[in-house]
């Protein structure tokens, strides 16, 4: 279908610096700053704010006119001061700006000149991330921040029998989901980055600038000397990934896994973390599989045939539509605001052994997916809060998973993985698609 629009209109994507920040949050003690305008900050903040439903301070270094033009030294360095003074930050997180990044300033050379300036002062360590969102996503934020932390922190020492996950952008209850897995096997790891508190905490007596929780600077030090290393991110190659810096510069075993969403890919986590730990899985999680596909045969008959859109981020995408074909839903949009090319080649190594065609969409904007979910007419729409208006247009439901969830409760702690979060997913999609039926019906039945 001929495109009418030449300009990005309602990208299937968030800024690079987003990503970048989910990752300081994640870490403890650590502030991020934004080396650029403060509207960026306040983008992010709102997309944080109306998703996880708790305060985010997001520091800027502020640029106005003059600054674009003659540079950010000195509101960069205004910023780093400003924030040492009124928040004592453990660590530092630091990532640009378009702005910052098109007129080219140096910060590594800010940073050193910043470090002169307070030179015998004990200063906080300072993780800078060059985050330029014209070529590149949320996603590639996220990972060259967890690259950064890695390529910081990471150093020589003693074999820890010790693990771990590098669990991509996943929401807060999949990190606790994935720490009493550990737990369960056994098995001595930890998540990062874990923003399981910082994003999801108890109600407060009084405001805390910084958030307890995070990945603490014990186990960042740690990184080169844990044992395994599982990360989740079929998108993943050896010029982004943590695990493959790890491997080859430490030693560290790489386990690279889809994220474990539907039985297969679950199936084969567990595989894993049972020949890491050298014991059987859990009977629990037996217990949880063998529910989740009696649920699969209670409900077979209301999806089996019915087509799906598919919108988020690539690692994402590609982990819902293994379990869609697996439910027997045909995924017949898959849609990213990401280009690397993996989404097309795991999608389309996916409709080749379903037998189903798929329209596979990378750099997406929302206009390309409109066009394309009029011509299929898919039954519903699986993706985040950015389809909202879709959906309303066509009359489809939108069944809201991933980030950003903004016109709904609880978007932090949704369970997505594992046999026990696609058991939620798989019964919320069931009954979204019979409660759509009742209210298109014209007796309303009230028995399936």
């Amino acid at each position: 279908m001929k495109r009418n629009f030449t300009a990005t209109r309602n990208p299937c994507k968030l800024c690079a610096p987003l990503g970048a920040a989910v990752v300081y949050q994640g870490v403890e003690g650590c502030l991020p700053i934004l080396h650029g305008s403060q509207g960026c900050s306040t983008y992010i903040r709102r997309y944080f704010i109306n998703h996880f439903r708790e305060p985010v301070d997001i520091a800027s270094s502020n640029f106005s006119e003059s600054t674009a033009i003659f540079g950010g030294q000195s509101n960069l360095i205004q910023a780093l001061e400003n924030v040492l003074n009124q928040y004592e930050p453990q660590m530092i997180g630091l990532a640009t700006t378009c702005l910052s990044e098109t007129i080219g300033d140096n910060v590594s050379l800010i940073l050193n000149e910043f470090r002169k300036k307070y030179a015998g002062k004990e200063l906080p360590e300072i993780i800078y991330t060059s985050t330029p969102s014209y070529s590149g996503t949320h996603m590639d934020g996220f990972h060259a921040a967890v690259l950064s932390f890695i390529q910081h922190f990471a150093q020589e020492g003693p074999r820890l029998d010790q693990m771990l996950v590098l669990s991509n952008f996943i929401s807060p209850e999949d990190i606790r989901y994935l720490k009493q897995v550990l737990a369960d096997f056994g098995i001595d790891g930890f998540i990062f980055p874990d923003y399981s508190d910082t994003f999801d905490g108890e109600t407060w007596e009084s405001y805390r600038r910084i958030p307890e929780g995070g990945t603490t600077r014990r186990q960042l030090q740690s990184l080169g000397q844990c044992r395994h290393c599982i990360e989740f991110g079929a998108s993943l190659d050896g010029t982004v990934s943590g695990a493959a810096y790890l491997e080859k510069s430490f030693g560290v075993e790489r386990h690279g896994l889809n994220l474990p969403i539907g039985i297969n890919l679950t199936d084969r986590f567990f595989e894993v973390l049972s020949v890491i730990a050298g014991r059987d899985i859990p009977s629990k999680y037996l217990k949880q599989r063998g529910r989740l596909i009696d649920g699969y045969a209670d409900a077979h008959k209301y999806v089996f045939g019915k087509k799906a859109a598919v919108f988020g981020e690539e690692d994402f995408v590609i982990a819902l539509t293994h379990f869609l074909f697996e439910i027997g839903v045909v995924p017949a949009l898959c849609a990213t605001g990401s280009s690397t090319g993996t989404l097309r080649r795991e999608i389309e190594k996916l409709s080749n052994d379903y037998g189903h065609p798929v329209i596979v969409r990378e750099g997406a904007d929302f206009e390309d997916v409109a066009s394309d979910v009029e011509l299929i007419a898919p039954d519903f729409l699986l993706g985040n809060s950015k389809g909202y208006a879709l959906s309303r247009k066509m009359k489809v439901p939108l069944i809201r998973v991933g980030f950003p969830i903004h016109d709904r409760i609880g978007g932090q702690r949704i369970l997505h993985l594992g046999y026990q979060g696609t058991q939620s997913l798989f019964d919320n999609l069931v009954n979204t698609l019979i409660a759509h039926e009742q209210e298109q019906s014209c007796v309303g039945y009230t028995f399936m």
